[in-house]
C-alpha cells in the first residue's frame, strides 16, 4: 500500500474498498467475462442460432461457474494472456475458450460470435455503473441523507442568525438550513435512481453487418432486444461502433450535481463551526494542529471538500470526453473510462468524510443566542414591512438610516417603533418580536 501512486489504492483504501468489486481490473475482466458467456447461452438457448445447439443445465453450470467463482487468481490468467494478445478483450474470449473441454469445446467458435470487442466492453461498463449504484453508491447517499434530516429534525426549532454576503441577515433556524440540503440532495438522488443504461451489441460500425452476412434470415434488433432484457439494461440500436456514451454523461453530471450540495454543505459547516454556532467533539487521542493543542479542526468537512473537487474535476472531464469519438471509433474513450471507478472513489471518500464531521457535531446554543441577542438591527426588516403596509412613506428609507451598518439595541429600537404611527396591535406585534423569535415560517418549513 506504501508504493501505490493513487490514494484511492494507499492511504484511503480501506475506506473505498466497498467499490473494488465493481471498479477494480479484476471485477471489470469478471464482468466482461460474464457478458460473453450470457451470449453465447443466450444464442444456443435463447436463439436457438443454427450450427448451435441447446446446452444443458450442466453446460450452462459450467460456462456460469466461470465467472460465478471469480478469483483474482483468474483474472491473471487473462492478463497473462493479454501479454500475448495485446488485447485486453480477445484475452477474455481466448480465456473461456480454455475452459470449453468436452461437448462444449464444439461451441468455441460462437464465444465472442458477430461481437466487436466494444459491444463487450459497453454491456460490462452499463453494468458495472448500474450495479455499483445501486449496490453501493446510492445506499451511501442516502446514509448522508438520513443523517441531514435527522440534524433537520432534531434542530428545526433552534433560531440561528441567518448570514447573507457574510453579513448578519434576517434569522432562520439551525433545522431548516439542513432541510434546505436534504431537499436539494433528495432531488438529484431521485433522478440518479430513474436513470436508464443503455447497452449494444451491434457489431463494429453498429449495423449488424457480420450478423446478416452469416444469418441473414435471423431478426437481430429483436435478438439484441432479447439480450439486453436479459442484461436488465435498454438497448441502444442507433450507434457507431460504440455506444455513444451519452447516458454516462448523465449520470456523471448528476454526481456532479450531488457532490456540489454537499460541498456546498462542507463549506457551511466550516463557517458555522468557525462561527461558534458548533462545537464538535472531542475524539480521544485525535491531534487538531501539530503545533496549537487547544485545536479541533474541522478536518473531516475539509477533507470532503477536497475529495469532491477532485471527483467533479474527473467527473467533468469524463463527462465531456466520452460522448465524442472521432468517426465510426476512436479509442480515447477506452482508456477514459477506466477511471470511472476514480470518480466514484473521491465521491463514496467525501461521503463518509461528510457523515464523520456530521456525527461530531455538538450545537452551541450559547453561541448561537448571543450573535442573535447582538444583532437588533435585523428587525429592521419586519419593522420597515409593516411600515408599508399602513403606507408610511419611505418606509424602508427610513430604516436604512436607523439600521444601515450600525448594531441597535433592543430598546433603541423599541424606542423607534412607539413613534410610529401604526395601529397598536401592530405595534405591540413588532414590540415583542426579538432576533430569536423573528423566524416567519422556518420552523415549519
Amino acid at each position: 500500500m506504501l508504493t501505490n501512486i493513487s490514494p484511492l489504492d494507499g492511504r484511503y483504501a480501506s475506506k473505498v474498498d466497498p467499490l473494488r468489486q465493481f471498479f477494480s481490473e479484476s471485477a471489470l475482466i469478471r464482468v466482461r467475462t460474464y457478458v460473453e458467456i450470457e451470449w453465447l447461452i443466450f444464442l444456443c438457448n435463447g436463439v436457438k442460432l443454427k450450427g448451435t445447439r441447446r446446452l444443458t443445465n450442466q453446460e450452462e453450470s459450467k460456462l456460469r461457474a466461470i465467472y460465478e467463482k471469480w478469483s483474482d487468481l483468474n483474472a491473471q490468467k487473462v492478463k497473462d494472456i493479454e501479454k500475448k494478445t495485446n488485447h485486453d478483450v480477445k484475452a477474455v474470449e481466448y480465456f473461456i475458450k480454455e475452459h470449453m473441454t468436452g461437448k462444449l469445446a464444439e461451441l468455441k467458435e460462437f464465444v465472442h460470435f458477430a461481437c466487436t470487442s466494444e459491444d463487450i466492453n459497453n454491456l460490462a461498463y452499463a453494468l458495472i455503473l448500474k450495479k455499483s449504484l445501486f449496490e453501493t453508491f446510492i445506499p451511501k447517499t442516502e446514509q448522508l441523507l438520513k443523517k441531514i434530516q435527522d440534524l433537520a429534525i432534531k434542530h428545526k426549532a433552534i433560531p440561528m442568525l441567518g448570514c447573507t454576503h457574510g453579513q448578519s441577515a434576517s434569522p432562520t433556524t439551525v433545522g431548516k438550513e439542513f432541510k434546505v440540503f436534504e431537499k436539494r440532495l433528495e432531488r438529484q438522488l431521485k433522478k440518479l435512481k430513474t436513470r436508464t443504461f443503455f447497452g449494444k451489441i451491434n457489431g463494429a460500425t453498429g449495423n449488424y453487418n457480420a450478423h446478416i452476412a452469416a444469418y441473414p434470415e435471423v431478426d437481430w434488433v429483436k435478438v439484441t432486444k432479447g439480450f439486453m432484457q436479459r442484461l436488465d439494461l435498454t438497448p441502444n440500436l442507433h450507434t457507431t461502433q460504440i455506444e455513444p456514451h451519452d447516458y454516462i454523461a448523465e449520470i456523471l453530471h448528476n454526481l456532479i450535481r450531488i457532490n456540489t450540495i454537499i460541498l456546498d454543505l462542507d463549506r457551511d459547516m466550516w463557517l458555522y463551526i468557525g462561527k461558534g454556532y458548533f462545537k464538535q467533539r472531542v475524539i480521544k487521542g485525535e491531534v487538531g494542529s501539530s503545533t496549537m493543542p487547544h485545536k479541533v479542526n474541522p478536518i473531516d468537512f475539509e477533507n470532503s471538500e477536497g475529495n469532491l473537487g477532485l471527483a467533479n474535476a474527473i467527473a467533468n472531464h469524463l463527462a465531456e470526453k466520452l460522448p465524442v469519438s472521432r468517426m465510426q471509433r476512436d479509442l480515447t474513450d477506452s482508456t477514459t473510462l477506466r477511471n470511472l471507478g476514480t470518480a466514484f472513489g473521491y465521491s463514496y471518500l467525501a461521503y463518509e468524510s461528510t457523515l464523520k464531521g456530521l456525527s461530531k457535531l455538538e450545537i452551541n446554543k450559547k453561541n448561537l443566542e448571543e450573535d442573535l441577542n447582538n444583532n437588533w438591527e435585523v428587525l429592521g426588516e419586519a419593522i420597515q414591512t409593516v411600515m408599508r403596509k399602513h403606507k408610511i412613506e419611505d418606509a424602508y428609507e427610513k430604516l436604512k438610516d436607523l439600521t444601515r451598518g450600525k448594531r441597535l439595541t433592543q430598546e433603541k429600537m423599541i424606542k423607534f417603533i412607539e413613534g410610529l404611527e401604526i395601529p397598536k396591535k401592530d405595534k405591540d406585534n413588532l414590540e415583542k418580536l426579538t432576533p430569536g423569535t423573528y423566524l416567519g415560517l422556518a420552523k415549519k418549513l
